[in-house]
């Protein structure tokens, strides 16, 4: 209820009612609608700058960031099960792949090495979360790289590998007479006893004695470079490249079953044991050259002698006894 305001008349000598006049009224009520506009309005913008009262698209905003952060963590916690399967990888390579296949291990400063040059990552920065991205960016970059560099290493392996494969199926290593059509293994590698000057004389090669027609097998995968008689000594004899530096010659021969630049595997039938040539009885010579120098035979007898025949063969290899050619 208003308020009713009275002033004094001297001429009446009463109270006399006063009157508001309208004018005022409005200015009251204009200024009152003023004041309440402009405290609203401090109001809200107090509250919109504070946590107390969020709108419904902050509120949705603030459940975004949440769930990127989330995102974040998960990302970070499969970027550390990726680093820690990266380097047993690494490890792998380094200590068991590339010591197998003989190749230089990768250090670990060209697996870690960084980016240098421009800042990668200036277009992330300025954020509420800049590190963050950034650091995850940095992760990821660095992960991609390593992997670029273990694929490529892998990529090496594999060629070592089937190099390797053609290598192990090239050195020659088995006799080129098996044990059960032997008689004996007549003579080894070393100094030996000539059997027509009766000097000594080094004898660069195995003598396996055999009868007369029995199989000579290639000793290892290769190309036949000849097949002839024209050599001094030999007789009719064989000679294959197996690449990798590797030769082998298999002399006094009766008959070939091979022609020169025919391709034969470790095992196939080159020819048979005659007495042609400076021989004194049926057998087939043999030798192993590497790198154009002959070596002895006896170390790569590994594809098909047991460890007690083995024993046995480099006992009578070592033995300096008469040869046979």
């Amino acid at each position: 209820m208003s308020k009713v305001k009275y002033f004094y008349d001297p001429d009446t000598l009463s109270y006399r009612k006063i009157e508001p006049k309208k004018s005022r009224k409005y200015r009251n009520v204009a200024l009152f609608l003023a004041g309440s506009a402009l405290f609203g309005f401090f109001g809200l913008a107090i509250l919109l700058n504070t946590s107390i009262l969020n709108t419904p698209q902050e509120l949705s905003l603030q459940r975004e960031v949440k769930n990127y952060e989330l995102q974040f963590e998960l990302l970070n916690k499969k970027m550390e099960q990726m680093e820690q399967v990266l380097a047993n990888i690494e490890d792998r390579d380094n200590n068991i792949y590339r010591v197998y296949f003989e190749a230089n291990p990768i250090p670990d400063e060209q697996r870690r090495a960084g980016f240098g040059g421009v800042n990668r990552y200036k277009s992330l920065e300025g954020f509420n979360n800049s590190d963050m991205i950034i650091a995850t960016t940095k992760r990821l970059d660095i992960i991609q790289k390593e992997m670029v560099i273990q694929s490529k290493s892998l990529d090496e392996i594999a060629k070592l590998a089937a190099r390797k494969e053609k290598l192990l199926a090239a050195i020659p290593a088995i006799q080129p007479i098996p044990n059960q059509d032997l008689k004996r293994m007549a003579s080894g590698f070393g100094w030996r006893s000539d059997p027509f000057t009766k000097a000594r004389k080094m004898h660069w090669g195995m003598d396996f004695s055999a009868p007369k027609g029995t199989p000579i097998h290639a000793t290892g995968d290769g190309v036949v470079t000849r097949a002839d008689n024209r050599s001094s000594g030999y007789g009719k004899h064989v000679r294959i490249d197996h690449g990798f530096g590797y030769m082998s010659l298999y002399g006094h021969m009766s008959a070939y079953n091979v022609k020169p630049g025919q391709k034969v595997k470790r095992g196939d039938l080159i020819g048979f044991v005659g007495n042609t040539g400076r021989s004194e009885g049926p057998h087939c010579h043999y030798e192993v050259w590497k790198d154009g120098e002959r070596i002895n035979p006896m170390n790569f007898y590994y594809g098909s002698l047991t460890a007690e025949e083995y024993e046995d063969m480099l006992k009578y290899a070592s033995q300096e006894n008469q040869s046979l050619d």
